[in-house]
């Protein structure tokens, strides 16, 4: 009988299987939110917690989540809270989903608490999908944009400037500049694919800085169109988020802290932690909000005062996140209307380039004859 040993993995293999595991085994919201369904559904037809994460850590497809909620359903077991355990998985399971989750095992409406979570991660992912399915058609043109003009200066365009090499007349400026952009790219074509990299690289590098992040959050405002944009993204955010906490119970400082750190603009993140802090001094969050006039419109402060008068500002809130949801629904399915001129006026400005650097001296040529 032959002795067979497993081999150890040496410290490179390991790295190899962490980095492998990083990135393949990723677990996508869609689980996320799938999980968090199964689990409100089994508690309402009556099962314990227990039970019903048993039946998910054997019926989750994603193997990742299916280690996390056997491990999950082990701590319950042993008699600790389900929103203590989830709050160990922070890279799963974001705060906002963890104090709903506590709320609800406080007031004993679990059922209620999941259903309000899975209700507010459908939500988020409602306007993120409507988000990424506009910027698709971008996205593609300007990657075939710059394959196009890539594969012209790189193999088109040498081969058509051959003929000018022996040409005695004077060229035309837009042929030189032509004609020394793809003599450039020729001579230094690894250097400027190495220096592209490291300048991508370098500018990530600066992002990760907070001064040099919050300037460009704070000048991604201002542009136009896309600030607009990026400010209802936010408000849609915000007012959904706030929402879903307030139904859940949570005392309102702490849903707005909770609300700040979900937010995706660093300007309105720091605007709602100073929103926050401001609450402790007995002060209404319309008050509070009033000084950010500029990335909180009227609307929504007002709107947050007539639900604060009348008691029913989880109301309000809710009609204002429909309004924005809708709101940037609407301008991201026109967004490729709008983008699509700007799109074809960069094509035809190069098209228009190479045509007049090639053309002009062909016409010169002419007339010489």
């Amino acid at each position: 009988m032959e002795n067979t040993q497993i081999k150890s993995l040496s410290p490179l293999e390991k790295k190899i299987n962490y980095i492998f595991e990083k990135i393949f085994s990723r677990i996508s919201f869609v689980d996320k939110m799938l999980f968090v369904f199964h689990l409100q559904i089994m508690i309402k037809a009556g099962l314990s917690i227990v039970a019903a994460l048993k039946i998910l850590s054997e019926e989750m497809e994603n193997k990742k989540l299916k280690k996390i909620i056997f491990q999950i359903k082990n701590e319950v077991e042993k008699g600790r809270q389900l929103s203590e355990v989830l709050a160990q998985f922070p890279s799963v399971f974001p705060e906002i989903y963890v104090s709903m989750i506590a709320a609800g095992e406080t007031a004993g409406k679990m059922e209620e608490s999941l259903l309000q979570v899975y209700n507010q991660m459908k939500k988020s992912h409602d306007l993120t999908s409507h988000i990424r399915g506009a910027m698709v058609y971008p996205a593609v043109v300007v990657v075939a944009i710059v394959g196009i003009a890539i594969e012209m200066v790189v193999f088109v365009l040498p081969k058509i400037l051959v003929m000018f090499q022996d040409f005695k007349a004077e060229l035309p400026l837009p042929t030189k500049i032509l004609i020394k952009t793809v003599q450039f790219t020729q001579d230094y074509g690894i250097e400027l694919i190495i220096g592209t990299i490291l300048l991508v690289a370098l500018a990530i590098s600066l992002y990760k800085k907070p001064a040099v992040k919050k300037a460009v959050h704070a000048g991604s405002l201002k542009l136009p169109i896309f600030g607009e944009v990026i400010k209802k993204i936010n408000l849609a955010s915000f007012t959904l988020t706030l929402s879903s906490l307030l139904d859940s119970t949570i005392p309102i400082i702490e849903a707005v802290k909770i609300t700040a750190s979900v937010q995706t603009n660093l300007i309105y993140r720091e605007s709602l932690i100073k929103v926050a802090e401001n609450l402790k001094t007995g002060t209404t969050l319309s008050q509070n909000l009033a000084p950010f006039h500029n990335i909180f419109p009227p609307m929504v402060t007002e709107m947050v005062m007539v639900g604060e008068e009348s008691g029913k500002m989880n109301d309000m809130l809710k009609e204002l996140s429909e309004y924005y949801a809708n709101e940037v629904d609407s301008t991201m399915k026109n967004f490729s209307t709008i983008i699509e001129p700007v799109i074809i006026i960069i094509m035809g400005l190069m098209v228009a380039a190479i045509a007049v650097s090639v053309i002009m001296p062909m016409y010169s040529l002419a007339q010489n004859f």
